[in-house]
């Protein structure tokens, strides 16, 4: 966090959070409120009632400089109904941050409760720095939890549209152009209609994903706690969304971290073999799982490889190993 500064009394937002907000804490901000700014692509900021230290996150989904009121307005709205979705599918110890308010008028501000822990990529990287496998092994096997409780509590009868993967695959390779050959974007279409054409890919059942599962959407407190947030990308989809991106972001991790993809590969088998002990056949649950799981895989390491900020022969050979796992079909 980078702090910014005091929260204007004139300011509307210091009326809203302290009449409506800061009351459901506990505190009232009468002492003022301090800013700080976050990393966040989106307009998300820190906000800290200076008498208590009591923080919260507001989030802001209209960008004067895009002018997108009406589209802003639809994504605070899914945002705000997935926290309360994901919540309805999650007991403790798991837990989604709660939502505690929304101000349409003040340019679609989301308000979240802040929610303290480490989180997975620091996890990552003090596992990695330290040698200390044992932490990172605790952590994926709850994270494993948390994700087979959403998953399974959350299943309905409707089956998979693999599809929908498929375009959310399309557009992936779309936006690499520049960094793929036009070879090389034909070479992972058809890998992608071997995918599309195995109808183990669309044998699942539907279920609530979380949409985002990256390393910064989820932290850890004492024992098998586990939280997340930034749920603006819920949906129905196959449980191998998630878990696929996971593993996708726990190679990536490695790979940039040890230079050496294989340190990831135990620890990979080691979170999605801790997911299948939560269903009946824990051995049938994993082979079923570990037959989809490179698809997503693969579409995550792509993913990340549209980041431009990782440097060209990074991303280069993020989209080979992304090519490999797509190729294990």
């Amino acid at each position: 966090m980078q702090y910014l500064g005091h929260l204007s009394r004139h300011d509307p937002l210091f009326e809203y959070l302290r009449w409506d907000i800061l009351p459901q804490l506990g505190c009232d901000g009468r002492d003022g409120i301090r800013v700080f700014g976050t990393n966040s692509s989106n307009e998300v900021y820190i906000y800290e009632d200076r008498r208590t230290n009591t923080k919260l996150v507001g989030k802001f989904f209209y960008m004067p400089e895009k002018n997108n009121w009406e589209h802003s307005l639809r994504l605070l709205d899914r945002e705000y109904r997935n926290i309360n979705l994901v919540r309805n599918f999650i007991s403790y110890p798991h837990y989604a941050a709660k939502a505690l308010g929304r101000n349409d008028s003040l340019n679609r501000l989301l308000v979240v409760e802040y929610c303290y822990g480490e989180f997975l990529d620091s996890v990552i990287l003090r596992s990695i720095n330290s040698k200390d496998e044992g932490l990172l092994f605790d952590k994926l096997r709850t994270l494993g939890w948390f994700l087979a409780e959403l998953h399974n509590n959350s299943a309905r009868q409707e089956r998979v549209a693999f599809d929908e993967s498929v375009r959310y695959f399309n557009c992936i390779v779309e936006n690499l152009s520049g960094i793929i050959s036009d070879g090389e974007a034909a070479f992972l279409c058809q890998l992608r209609d071997i995918w599309q054409s195995d109808w183990a890919m669309w044998s699942d059942c539907k279920v609530l994903v979380h949409g985002d599962a990256t390393p910064s959407n989820f932290c850890f407190g004492h024992g098998d706690y586990v939280i997340t947030f930034d749920l603006e990308r819920v949906k129905w989809s196959d449980r191998c969304f998630d878990v696929g991106r996971i593993a996708g972001e726990l190679q990536h991790f490695f790979m940039r971290t040890t230079g050496d993809k294989n340190d990831a590969e135990k620890f990979i088998g080691h979170f999605l073999w801790e997911y299948s002990c939560h269903f009946p056949d824990r051995e049938n649950t994993f082979r079923a799982i570990t037959t989809r799981v490179p698809f997503y895989m693969g579409t995550t390491l792509l993913r990340i490889a549209r980041n431009d900020y990782l440097g060209r022969e990074y991303r280069r050979r993020l989209i080979s190993e992304a090519m490999k796992c797509l190729g294990r079909k």
